[in-house]
This record gives C-alpha cells, sequence and structure tokens, in this order.
C-alpha cells in the first residue's frame, strides 16, 4: 500500500488483555492481510504549548478535536522521513491530513516558522502552528505495532499497539526501548478503521469474543500521569 497522506475514516479503539487478542486473532487470520510496516516500532510526537492547550482542549471538547503530531515508522534518525500531522476528530469521523519530511526539515519549521516546502497540506499545518503560537515538540508516545488491512477491502485497517510507553521528545536508538508505561503489561490497544459501517465478519468477531469499543487517548493519558491528574470518564 502506498502512502496516504489525506485519511477520512471512522475509528474504534478497544482494549484487549493478551487472551481476548489471541481469541480474536483465531477468528479473523484468514482475513487480514499485514499491511507494508508489518511489526513497527511507532514513535508520535506530539507539538502543544508550554501549558498542555491543545491536549487539555481535546479532553474538554464534545464534537471537535484536533492534534499536531510528527510521526516516525521505527527510530527517528535526522536524515529519516517522517510525516508531520494535523488529526481531526469531528462528531465521531477522523480526519488525518499530512506530509513527509525528514526529520531535520520538521525540526527546523518548527524553530524557524519557515515551511520547508508549500503546498496545500502544509499551509493547513502552518495555519494551526500560527493559531498556537509555535507550539513545540513535547510527549512521544511509543509502541510496538501490528498493522493488517483486510483481505476484501484494503481500507478496512485494524492496528494492535503493545508495549504503549511515553516520553518527553524523540527517542534515539540507544533509547527507543524506554518510557514511562500507559497500560499493563501484556494488554493491547486495538483500533479498527473503517470508512463505513464495519464488515460484519469483523463485528461478528468482536461479538462471540464480547470485546467492545473503550474510551482511551494515548496522549491524554500520558498527559494526565505526567501532571498527576486523575483521568476523567
Amino acid at each position: 500500500m502506498a502512502d496516504i497522506m489525506i485519511f477520512k475514516r471512522y475509528e474504534k479503539k478497544y482494549r484487549l488483555n493478551s487472551d481476548e487478542y489471541i481469541r480474536l486473532m483465531s477468528l479473523i487470520r484468514d482475513k487480514i492481510v499485514p499491511d507494508k510496516h508489518g511489526r513497527n516500532t511507532i514513535c508520535s510526537l506530539y507539538l502543544d504549548t508550554p501549558d498542555y492547550l491543545l491536549i487539555r482542549n481535546s479532553i474538554d471538547a464534545i464534537s471537535y478535536k484536533e492534534k499536531l503530531r510528527l510521526r516516525s515508522y521505527g527510530v527517528p534518525n535526522d536524515d529519516k522521513r517522517i510525516f508531520f500531522e494535523i488529526k481531526k476528530k469531528y462528531k465521531g469521523v477522523v480526519y488525518k491530513r499530512r506530509v513527509s519530511m525528514s526529520k531535520f526539515d520538521a525540526f527546523e519549521y518548527i524553530e524557524s516558522g519557515e515551511p520547508p516546502f508549500d503546498s496545500q497540506i502544509m499551509r493547513e499545518i502552518d495555519y494551526l502552528m500560527r493559531l498556537y503560537h509555535q507550539p513545540k515538540p513535547n510527549v512521544c508516545i511509543l509502541c510496538e505495532r501490528e498493522a493488517f488491512f483486510s483481505s476484501e477491502d484494503e481500507n478496512v485497517r485494524l492496528t494492535f499497539d503493545e508495549d504503549l510507553r511515553y516520553r518527553i521528545g524523540f527517542p534515539n536508538t540507544e533509547n527507543i526501548n524506554e518510557g514511562t508505561p500507559i497500560v499493563k503489561d501484556g494488554e493491547y490497544i486495538m483500533e479498527i478503521k473503517t470508512p463505513g459501517a464495519m464488515p460484519p465478519w469483523l463485528a461478528h468477531a468482536l461479538s462471540e469474543c464480547r470485546i467492545y469499543p473503550a474510551k482511551f487517548s494515548k496522549y491524554a493519558h500520558a498527559y494526565y500521569d505526567i501532571k498527576g491528574l486523575k483521568e476523567k470518564n
């Protein structure tokens, strides 16, 4: 699958223990195909203001949420291509727009405020950067991810994240496995991403395993932990 720069889809999250994961995979294994990244370390570095305005707005919002982040598949070395992303959620629909650039160019842009190139998505990113007065790289969420898409429809995607942890700033080769845990050992965060209704075979498998959607924000969870706050229901 080619890298897609614009997304519009429904996303649902689920918290699975190891037994639920094994049971579900036994039911859907013949319906899914690993994507090109396969199993990989995902690094999502969120940009925010010193007082965490973006994540606080997202936590308090009812129908509209937005985040700015840098995403890397694997260790984000200076010359590695990473994604600069806007992620928005409005009335249950997720909109994601992103551009690819080197890590070096991304950090140069964050410091200087001068976009490395011109494009529609880059202008949208720059608008939000200016709106929030040039937010800086802050909390990085790391996980080990298995990603799949449906053998019948590649627009239906499933991801399984384990070993979720957070740290301040991007990791390097030496500390890629370090961070403060976000979930329990052996717990998975599954995301199902669809352009519309969930396929019947997947809905049936979830029902058989008694797996139900769960509200969970990785960045919000890290924010509460950093601030020593009790997470809102």
